[in-house]
């Protein structure tokens, strides 16, 4: 038996999007041409965006369709600072949290490199989640030359949610955009772009039991964004590219899925998370938990623990061996093991973060997957443990 608790990577394919997606490629059809294939396609499209739009509580000029959340994001970073920058050439700095996914760091980073950007990290304290004060503190100081503010709706790695309403109430008020990268969220807990106040949110299919291939940046109208890719001008003109109404057909239906069922998602992972958690601080010495404590205050699908003496990486392959497949939610750059960039901002140190597994429950998970991990954990972490004595002495 496999026991798959790695949804916040990917999550398996809905029947019922899986059953979309092949509908639709049974059709042919570019959604730009204007023959009856074409307008057929288009429909399809078009059908599909007003969906999405309806279940992530956004106008359908809104939604964006990208190749997933790494575009998105990257089009909501580079395309706001060039399009802010343009129209005052103050506009230099660039706040993100120091916990966002790369997705959004690295671009921040290049612009920082190519572009003139000044890139701000945001603190988070020790659960992971954005300081308030610090960013308040940027924004009374420099305002003026802040092009926008990008903080995810929770994270990726320690299921940490971030006060998304109190940073666009602070940014708006020096008529700042924020953006939000919300691919975890949605499906979890309540996401409704217009409520948010948000000018910009990320979302995508494969994290909501959709394919791989598809997301979107919602985007308010009046948002003034630059291009990342250039072409037929597709999307608004931000985002040319020939659109997939197969893959935005698949997208809706899981969006849909995801939101309807969302509660009653929510409720049933969480119980499965908590026992997990439960069991194994019960019977893992030195096992901490990472992330908010109160269940509340994080992701209910995410369980984040770092094991002291072990190298995430070896836990990873024994549980694998095993038939659990889980996560490190740490980088491998290079071939070398870097510990997650989540944790050190957090305060952790570099020992203990190495040390790192992520468990993430999904439309598939069950107690019987909770009864495997709580059964082979505690030796795979005694191995471990006894790999990297040998290895200190060694």
């Amino acid at each position: 038996m496999t026991v798959y608790l790695d949804h916040a990577a990917t999550t398996p394919v809905l029947p019922a999007a899986a059953q979309a997606l092949a509908d639709a490629l049974a059709h042919v059809g570019n959604p730009s041409s204007l023959h009856a294939s074409g307008r057929a396609a288009r429909r399809t499209v078009e059908e599909s965006r007003e969906r999405l739009a309806a279940s992530l509580g956004a106008r359908p000029s809104e939604v964006v369709l990208t190749s997933g959340g790494t575009e998105a994001d990257n089009l909501a970073v580079e395309g706001l600072f060039r399009a802010r920058r343009a129209a005052d050439p103050r506009r230099r700095r660039v706040l993100v949290s120091a916990v966002e996914h790369h997705a959004v760091l690295d671009p921040a980073a290049w612009l920082a490199a190519h572009e003139g950007a000044e890139v701000v990290l945001l603190p988070v304290d020790s659960d992971g989640v954005l300081d308030l004060d610090a960013v308040r503190r940027e924004l009374a100081g420099h305002g003026d030359e802040v092009a926008l503010v990008s903080v995810m709706w929770a994270n990726n790695e320690v299921g940490a949610l971030q006060p998304v309403a109190e940073v666009v109430e602070a940014a708006h008020a020096w008529g700042i955009p924020v953006h939000a990268d919300a691919v975890q969220a949605l499906g979890q807990v309540p996401v409704d772009f217009e409520a948010s106040g948000l000018d910009a949110m990320t979302v995508t299919a494969h994290k909501v039991g959709g394919p791989v291939g598809i997301g979107a940046l919602l985007a308010r109208r009046e948002l003034a964004l630059e291009p990342v890719l250039h072409g037929g001008g597709q999307e608004r003109g931000v985002r040319s590219g020939t659109l997939s109404a197969p893959l935005a057909a698949a997208f809706a239906v899981a969006a849909e899925a995801a939101v309807a069922d969302r509660a009653s998602f929510a409720a049933r992972v969480a119980a499965l998370r908590d026992r997990l958690v439960a069991g194994v601080l019960g019977s893992v010495p030195g096992a901490t938990l990472r992330g908010p404590g109160d269940p509340a205050l994080r992701l209910p699908a995410n369980a984040h623990l770092t094991f002291a003496g072990c190298e995430g990486d070896s836990l990873l392959y024994l549980l694998d061996a095993a038939g659990v497949e889980a996560s490190t939610g740490s980088a491998c750059q290079a071939g070398v093991p870097e510990p997650s960039h989540v944790l050190l901002a957090m305060g952790v140190p570099q020992d203990d973060a190495r040390g790192a597994l992520r468990f993430s429950f999904g439309h598939t998970s069950s107690d019987a997957d909770v009864d495997r991990v709580l059964e082979v954990l505690p030796g795979a972490v005694e191995r471990a443990r006894a790999a990297g004595l040998t290895a200190v002495h060694a």
